[in-house]
């Protein structure tokens, strides 16, 4: 009996089609609540803006200059609106009746109100950027809808590492800004490190001047063949972290900077030796690569992994740690002060007299709870100060601080047992998960270098960050989620946005939308194509996804119909089933692909997807077996 595989896929659908059709309005991330009206809006150059509230005026602007991109045309700002005319109006009127961050969009046929406090009313412009169609006979014309919504956590957060690779300030506004858009509100700025100190502090100029230089990177993937040999230097001044600070928060977004310690501190002991337990050793690497050889005295780390030199814990390191953190608090407002905690080795301090002494001294167990002592005196300090710290879940071990919010970053067990003990957690696991986005996307061997593991945007999609495992009252403590990204082999602006995109999407979803809301069908067949095709047009990296539709399992069978349909609106998919590597010049995919296998044979589809600017997904592969044998090779 010959068997037909049919893998159903929707057809092409314009950016504008989409709009109207679409149960979110191509909104990510998804509303709480979205009522479609009969009629639309057709906004064009008769339309005026009206924001009363000065306050309210930059919000407009943004709006204006979107408008401005998409119609070619400005919208005139008036106080109202001439009798019968037509009005796109910002309040915050009656908006505090609306849950932190909420607001809602009422759009009819003559007017477009926008209302929300001042965050929510930003997220309200960009959830109407996002409904801007493209220009049409002179104007734009937007569905009737009535738009309710707030976030489901209050912290949304993206994290960068500068320290293995730095990046200019124009890229980390530009990242800021990818975050406001899909309504992130955290930006966790991740400054010290063994490979390099990337802030400046005027007390202690040899952190910039000594430990924001290394001299080489690790070549190839850890532990690599050695190192290049060139100095890789740079860090930020305060005037720049202030500035950064200071367009953050013209997004609504906050700025937690993160100083290591006590552990991944290599950095700083090579400015300050006697930071260290042992400041006559050279530098220890733990994990040593064979091409490593003897390095003279205290050096900024070349190579990736955990080092086994950390912070002594005397009053000396206690004062810098305290003088250091004084100027960060300094430069950021943040409530949260990250302070690392995490991947800190004992041999030093079980090696080290002193530690040993001050153990017996505190009364203490061992170099866990010893860890657990660091950690309190930095928060005592930082808590005077009026903030808290936030750390990796190892700050759990010994005991954790009595204030301290929790970075569950092994898996979910940290953040479950810290909010077991009503400590806030932010939920943001590696593994298996998908929360890591220097993870690869896919195991096509196209993908570019990376630290390792695997994190598709389906994946990430898929994670709930509140555990089973808690009640409904811990589970309050779970404030939010956030997404790393580590840097040691994203050397490139490019190559952060490739990593980050189109993963921030799912990120937003899961922090923001309502569990019941989210449909990865919607999500990743109507909604992301068409804001992947926005991308597309700008200067703005992002990972190409592979044709929908596409199996990565065998397909067994005779007579096989094999539908797919572009990830991204407008882009092509081509194919070939002879063995060579597909491009533009293979057969391009327009119909189902019908594909006769005879028996005991297998064919080989591959498929390749190119958007209109020329950016192309890995090659896919996907075998038909019509009883071949297996072949087994010794």
């Amino acid at each position: 009996m010959k068997r037909l595989i049919s893998i159903a896929i929707l057809a092409f659908v314009s950016i504008n089609v989409l709009a109207q059709n679409d149960v979110n309005m191509g909104i990510i991330p998804a509303p709480v609540s979205v009522k479609k009206k009969t009629g639309s809006f057709k906004l064009d150059k008769t339309v005026v803006l009206i924001a009363a509230d000065p306050n309210h005026a930059a919000i407009a602007d943004l709006l204006n200059a979107s408008i401005v991109t998409k119609g070619g045309f400005a919208l005139r700002e008036a106080k109202s609106a001439a009798a019968g005319g037509k009005s796109i109006v910002l309040t915050s009127e009656g908006a505090d009746a609306l849950p932190a961050e909420g607001y809602t969009i009422d759009i009819t046929d003559k007017k477009i109100t926008l209302k929300g406090k001042p965050a929510g009313l930003f997220y309200a412009v960009q959830s109407m950027i996002q409904l801007l169609p493209e220009k049409q006979n002179n104007g734009m014309s937007i569905q009737a809808a009535e738009i309710t919504d707030y976030p489901r956590f209050k912290y949304r957060g993206m994290h960068l590492d500068v320290c293995r690779h730095m990046f200019p300030v124009s890229f980390i506004k530009k990242y800021i800004d990818l975050m406001a858009q899909y309504k992130l509100n955290n930006f966790h700025w991740h400054l010290t490190d063994d490979q390099g100190w990337r802030i400046e502090i005027k007390k202690y100029p040899k952190l910039t001047a000594a430990g924001a230089s290394r001299n080489g990177t690790i070549i190839g993937h850890h532990p690599g063949i050695g190192t290049d040999n060139t100095v890789y230097s740079g860090f930020y001044t305060q005037n720049e972290a202030k500035e950064v600070v200071a367009y953050a928060a013209s997004k609504f977004i906050n700025v937690i900077p993160e100083i290591e310690l006590p552990g991944h501190s290599s950095a700083a002991i090579a400015a300050y030796p006697e930071l260290s337990c042992f400041p006559e050793r050279d530098t220890f690497v733990e994990e040593k690569a064979p091409w490593a050889g003897s390095r003279k005295g205290k050096q900024v780390q070349q190579t990736w992994g955990v080092f086994s030199d950390v912070f002594v814990p005397t009053e000396n390191t206690f004062t810098f740690l305290e003088n250091v953190l004084d100027e960060v608090i300094a430069i950021f407002p943040s409530k949260y002060i990250h302070i690392g905690g995490d991947e800190s080795p004992k041999e030093y301090w079980k090696e080290s007299e002193f530690c040993q002494k001050l153990i017996k001294q505190l009364g203490i167990k061992d170099e866990h709870e010893l860890q657990s002592y660091f950690i309190q005196r930095i928060e005592k300090h930082v808590n005077s100060k009026g903030r808290s710290i936030i750390g990796w879940d190892e700050i759990l071990e010994g005991g954790l601080a009595p204030n301290a919010t929790v970075m569950s970053w092994r898996g979910t067990e940290g953040g479950i047992a810290a909010a077991q003990q009503n400590h806030d957690v932010i939920m943001t696991p590696g593994g298996n998960i998908g929360l890591y986005f220097d993870h690869k996307q896919s195991n096509s061997p196209d993908e570019p270098m990376t630290i390792g593991g695997l994190s598709p945007y389906s994946l990430v999609y898929a994670y709930d960050p509140i555990p089973k495992e808690l009640t409904p009252e811990q589970q309050k403590h779970v404030i939010g989620v956030q997404a790393n990204m580590w840097t040691e082999y994203i050397q490139t602006p490019a190559k952060a946005e490739y990593m980050v995109l189109p993963r921030m999407l799912s990120l937003s979803e899961i922090s923001w939308s309502q569990v019941a809301n989210k449909d990865f069908k919607n999500f990743s067949e109507a909604r992301v194509p068409v804001h992947l095709a926005r991308l597309d047009k700008s200067n703005i990296n992002y990972w190409v996804p592979v044709p929908l539709g596409t199996s990565n399992q065998e397909l067994k069978g005779e007579n096989f119909s094999y539908a797919l349909k572009a990830p991204v609106t407008g882009a092509k998919i081509y194919y070939t089933l002879d063995l060579t590597r597909p491009s533009e010049t293979a057969t391009l995919y327009k119909d189902p692909i019908r594909i006769v296998v005879p028996a005991g044979q297998k064919r080989t589809l591959k498929t390749i997807v190119i958007t209109p600017a020329g950016r192309r997904s890995v090659v896919t592969e996907t075998v038909f077996n019509n009883g071949a044998p297996d072949i087994k090779t010794k």
